[in-house]
C-alpha cells in the first residue's frame, strides 16, 4: 500500500495548563484553553463546545437529492441544505438523531441507512463533529404523525434536484451550506464506486466525544 492510502487525522492529547468556561448558553458554551504545544510555547485560544450535528443526503428512486430552503441568522442568508439537527439529546445515537429529523424536516423515513462522510465544520475554533448519512428507499411519514416546526423550521420550502445538476450547483459556488457541499459530492463519489466504499449506519464516530456531551 502506497504512503499516502495510510494518511489519516490523529488525536493529539497536548497538555492543557488552564481552561475556563467564559460562556455557558444554552446550545453551546464559549471555553479558553491555554495549551502547551510541547515545545516550551503556549497559546490561548477560544474554543466553541459544539453538541455536534448530523446531515442527511436523502436520495429518492431517481437519484434525486432533497433541498430545504432555511433561514440562517448568523450568515444573514436563505441557504438550501439537506435535512440536519444538533446532537442535542443526550445519550441519542447519531443514527436515531438522523432518522429523527428526517422524519421531523422532510417528513421522509428511510429502509437503508450509510455513512457517507464525517469532518470537522470548524477545527479553527469550534469542536462541532458532523456526521452526513445517505439515507435511501425512502417513504413518507403518515400525515397524522408529522412534526410541526418552529422557528425557522415552521415553514421550509423545499426541492428535490438531480444528483448532477445538485453536483454543478456545488461547483459553480451557488449552494454554500457546508452539509450540502460536502455531501453532495461525497453523494457523487459514492454513487460513481456503485455505494461499495460506504460504511455501515452505526459505524463508530470516536470524533463525537470532542463534543458537549462527550457521548463518543
Amino acid at each position: 500500500m502506497s504512503d499516502h492510502l495510510r494518511l489519516a487525522d490523529e488525536p493529539a492529547q497536548l497538555t492543557v495548563v488552564t481552561r475556563e468556561t467564559v460562556y455557558h448558553g444554552s446550545v453551546w458554551d464559549v471555553r479558553r484553553d491555554r495549551v502547551d504545544l510541547g515545545d516550551g510555547q503556549t497559546v490561548t485560544r477560544e474554543v466553541v463546545v459544539h453538541t455536534g450535528a448530523v446531515g442527511i443526503i436523502a436520495l429518492d428512486d431517481e437519484d434525486r437529492v432533497l433541498l430545504l430552503r432555511q433561514y440562517r441568522h448568523p450568515v444573514r442568508a436563505y441557504l438550501w441544505e439537506p435535512p440536519a439537527g444538533l446532537l442535542d439529546v443526550k445519550g441519542e445515537s447519531a443514527l436515531d438523531c438522523a432518522r429523527r429529523e428526517l422524519a421531523e424536516e422532510a417528513h421522509l423515513r428511510a429502509d437503508e441507512w450509510h455513512v457517507l462522510v464525517d469532518f470537522y465544520n470548524s477545527p479553527g475554533g469550534s469542536t462541532e463533529a458532523f456526521r452526513c448519512f445517505l439515507a435511501r428507499r425512502l417513504h413518507p411519514v403518515p400525515e397524522h404523525e408529522r412534526h410541526e416546526g418552529e422557528g425557522e423550521e415552521r415553514d421550509m420550502p423545499s426541492t428535490w434536484v438531480p444528483l448532477e445538476e445538485a453536483r454543478d450547483l456545488v461547483l459553480a459556488g451557488r449552494l454554500h451550506n457546508p452539509t450540502a457541499v460536502a455531501g453532495i459530492l461525497a453523494a457523487v463519489v459514492g454513487r460513481d464506486l456503485g455505494w461499495s466504499r460506504l460504511r455501515a449506519a452505526d459505524s463508530p464516530w470516536p470524533q463525537r466525544s470532542a463534543g458537549r456531551w462527550g457521548d463518543g
